[in-house]
């Protein structure tokens, strides 16, 4: 939905909640209960939390981009918190919150986003600037990535978030065109990224490009890290964690960090060749979008469901 400055971005056109009744089901809530969605978006989620609060539970929600502020609703159980999810706890001990009972993350890019022409965040807008940050006060922007970082780092870049085997070839062109003309539009890396994007994988291969950078503009795995180890320590025992993903990279994350207690994946065992972790495992099958569902919205098909209860 591409839209000007002025317009008011509304819930039924920001984003269609993936696995809603799976996620808040899996948040186990009870009326009383203190409740954190740290990717409010357009709201679905946490509207789906409140109808399940009793009057004196309460929900805080985490959302940095602006335009998310538009689909607040008037409710005197929500506290409406803008920030990055890195920040959690800080945020949490400021409104003199310590423990909650259950976390909430949808890690997918909103539909707003993807849809908007003027941010960048996808292959489809030609004439969209190259900036893709969730965060508008952040400085870091794809475009200045692509302008302004080393070539051997535009390539790691490329290869870590966005899984791209060309990856070196294609920093290499983007190291040599920055000379002649500095990138700016979407159309500037599509013309970058095109001899390499041929036949049925085309948009397969821009998507990654696109992923890799967004990922990088947006430092998302790292903040996805501090904000897991976060949510562990705000946790009371027996508070669940639930979280949608949308690609392997964060899946891995969170599957590894619910298994183990950290990212690597390492498995410590005590004397009895129990695996030390500070989780129980809700579902020890990754959940996914009904057929329906996928059907209904397509942008659910990736989505990987993970729920976890500290011990």
């Amino acid at each position: 939905m591409a839209k000007n400055k002025n317009t008011v971005v509304t819930a039924d056109g920001y984003h269609v909640p993936v696995l809603l009744k799976e996620s808040v089901d899996g948040m186990n809530i009870q009326a009383n209960d203190v409740c954190v969605d740290v990717t409010f978006g357009g709201g679905g989620h946490s509207r789906e939390i409140l109808s399940r609060l009793g009057s004196d539970g309460h929900l805080y929600v985490f959302d940095q981009d602006e335009d998310a502020i538009h689909n607040i609703t008037d409710d005197k159980r929500q506290t409406f918190i803008r920030s990055n999810f890195c920040f959690l706890k800080t945020f949490l001990k400021y409104h003199n919150v310590t423990e909650v009972n259950s976390v909430l993350a949808d890690l997918g890019v909103s539909s707003h986003h993807f849809d908007d022409s003027e941010r960048g965040f996808s292959f489809r807008f030609e004439e969209g600037d190259l900036d893709m940050r969730m965060n508008q006060k952040s400085n870091l922007t794809a475009a200045k990535i692509l302008n302004e970082y080393a070539e051997e780092d535009i390539a790691n870049v490329l290869y870590l978030y966005g899984e791209l085997k060309p990856s070196r070839q294609i920093a290499a062109v983007i190291a040599r065109q920055r000379k002649e003309k500095p990138f700016e539009k979407v159309k500037d890396l599509l013309a970058i990224l095109t001899p390499y994007a041929k036949g049925v994988k085309e948009k397969k291969i821009l998507a990654q490009a696109f992923q890799a950078l967004r990922i990088e503009v947006n430092q998302e795995m790292q903040t996805l890290k501090d904000m897991l180890t976060q949510a562990l320590s705000v946790l009371v025992p027996g508070g669940r964690l639930s979280v949608i993903t949308y690609h392997s990279l964060e899946d891995r994350l969170v599957k590894n960090f619910f298994k183990t207690g950290n990212f690597e994946g390492e498995v410590d065992k005590d004397f009895y060749g129990n695996i030390n972790t500070p989780f129980v495992l809700v579902n020890n099958r990754v959940i996914t979008p009904s057929p329906e569902e996928q059907d209904a919205n397509p942008r659910s098909r990736s989505a990987k469901l993970r729920i976890a209860e500290k011990k």
